[in-house]
């Protein structure tokens, strides 16, 4: 796990040693091995958005390039090879050295998703551009393991069937009769023992041995090793799935909530998205598209609690057609003011150019979209909300306005600077 890739939202990649210098270059080995995790995605249709995230192409002179797109975290190839693709993040002035800052707001970014397991993770003391992505997800579950152990583990009682000298709980005949037919002072029984070696425990000693092997870094490798110390007398799971099926999920167990869904990942090489293990590869790859809306939507909420005014995320009940009801309508945001009003938001996780002649990059299919919701929604207050990005950064909203009175406002958000951003614009709802 010492050889990584760091590459970033529509770089491309090459084998050829002659363009190592243009291009992200891999060995072609590893290349290969990359071709072959996307080719094992192409016949799964539920997967097959795999394709979308890593194209194979072709270039004159070049060779077969894979471009990378639309999806960002970590491929680890069965090699042990890492290609880590990092967001493309403007920053206003300062440089992002060994992009520590990039990987600080897409963290902050990823926080944001419902269903992205870590709720106690702190950046503040991690040594960022020493740790690649891989490194800083297991030093967010073990942040989770260590709010476990400062809660206190759990214990529950145990089944457990064993030859006593004295009787305990339930005889067990059949066994009894065969083990104890000449030890008349012995009993097998079957009995409950309150213990902390329950499944839940089990599969977190099972991830802190494997997180054991697998990390590099120093500073996981120590925590790693204070952790394992509460779990002395807590078995190492033997059967993964048979644990994660006697997983208990009540008010008892909550501080296991997160460290099951990150033990599913390291155990069984699932993800958070639709991407899992294969022979080849695992991939802890997360849309781009949907970790922005997400965090807009996160800070939005943040922004306008003090006005009163609600935000509802992914809103649905609108249909383009009533009769019969079909093609759901599903706006990323709707803010709705005290007074009632509706203000339509869609985030784009896009980087527009700063021509007007070209409409600035802006899908033709996004503005069909937009102005859908406008009619439907009853609103003339309709916004894109794009990322910012260097050519675009000076620039105040831009507005498109129709003959029937929709108005469509693109505003630019600094995800580096969310707060300050987003006041920006609630300023401009007023």
């Amino acid at each position: 796990m010492n050889k990584l890739l760091e590459v970033k939202e529509f770089d491309s990649i090459t084998c050829n040693e002659n363009y190592k210098n243009e291009y992200a270059y891999l060995p072609e080995q590893t290349f290969h091995d990359l071709e072959d995790f996307i080719h094992s995605y192409e016949a799964d249709e539920e997967k097959a958005d795999a394709l979308d995230f890593l194209k194979i192409g072709y270039r004159r002179h070049i060779g077969t390039t894979i471009s990378v797109k639309n999806y960002v975290g970590l491929i680890q190839m069965q090699n042990g090879y890492q290609v880590q693709v990092l967001p493309k993040i403007s920053f206003a002035e300062e440089k992002d050295v060994n992009n520590v800052e990039t990987k600080r707001v897409f963290l902050r970014m990823l926080r944001s998703m419902k269903d992205f397991p870590s709720k106690v993770f702190n950046d503040a003391n991690l040594k960022m551009d020493r740790m690649n992505l891989y490194e800083i997800f297991i030093n967010m579950y073990l942040q989770e393991v260590h709010q476990l152990v400062k809660h206190g583990i759990k214990s529950t009682y145990v089944a457990k069937e064993d030859n006593l000298n004295y009787y305990k709980g339930k005889l067990i005949v059949g066994e009894h009769v065969k083990r104890n037919i000449a030890h008349k002072e012995k009993f097998f029984v079957a009995y409950d023992e309150y213990h902390v070696n329950r499944a839940e425990n089990r599969l977190v000693k099972a991830t802190l041995l494997k997180l054991q092997q697998i990390s590099n870094s120093l500073e996981n490798q120590k925590t790693i090793r204070q952790l394992l110390t509460h779990f002395e007398i807590v078995d190492e799971s033997s059967n993964y799935e048979k644990d994660f099926a006697q997983v208990v999920k009540d008010r008892n167990t909550k501080d296991y909530e997160m460290l099951i869904r990150w033990s599913k990942v390291f155990l069984l090489n699932k993800s958070f998205t639709t991407f899992s293990g294969s022979t080849n590869a695992r991939a802890l790859l997360f849309p781009m598209e949907k970790v922005f809306e997400s965090y807009v939507a996160q800070e939005l909420k943040r922004s306008v609690q003090s006005e009163g005014w609600t935000v509802s995320v992914q809103d649905k009940g609108h249909y383009l057609f009533d009769t019969p009801r079909r093609f759901a309508l599903r706006p990323d945001i709707v803010l709705t003011r005290g007074d009632g009003s509706a203000v339509i938001m869609d985030t784009k996780w896009k980087s527009l150019v700063d021509n007007p002649n070209k409409n600035y990059g802006i899908s033709q299919a996004d503005m069909y979209q937009i102005y859908a919701y406008s009619k439907k929604y009853g609103t003339s207050e309709i916004w894109l909300l794009y990322p910012v990005n260097d050519q675009m950064r000076d620039h105040d909203i831009i507005s498109y306005l129709s003959d029937d009175n929709v108005i469509v406002n693109l505003f630019f958000v600094d995800v580096a600077n969310i707060s300050e951003s987003l006041n920006e614009l609630k300023e401009a709802l007023i």
